[in-house]
């Protein structure tokens, strides 16, 4: 029997200079940017500051960067 898992939903995206922080339900993670992707690693800070998240919370996205990374993986790493 398979058990099916929830997807992991961002409530809210706040990119500072040092990390991505990302608000989840009843919990907040910080990633350091080196470690959400090698892009964004190499990325100056207004790119970095210039996130969009999903509607849906599923996603973010750089449009300075064409960027997009999934939640899920990137609370992963945390």
């Amino acid at each position: 029997m398979q058990t099916r898992t929830e997807p992991i939903l961002a409530r809210a995206i706040r990119p500072t200079a040092e990390a991505l922080i990302i608000e989840l339900e009843g919990r907040t993670v910080s990633i350091p940017w080196d470690r959400c992707s090698a892009r964004l690693a190499k990325a100056d800070e207004a790119q970095r500051l210039r996130a969009e998240l999903s509607p849906s919370g599923y996603g973010i996205h750089w449009p300075l960067l064409d960027e997009d990374l999934a939640i899920g993986p990137l609370v992963s790493l945390s």
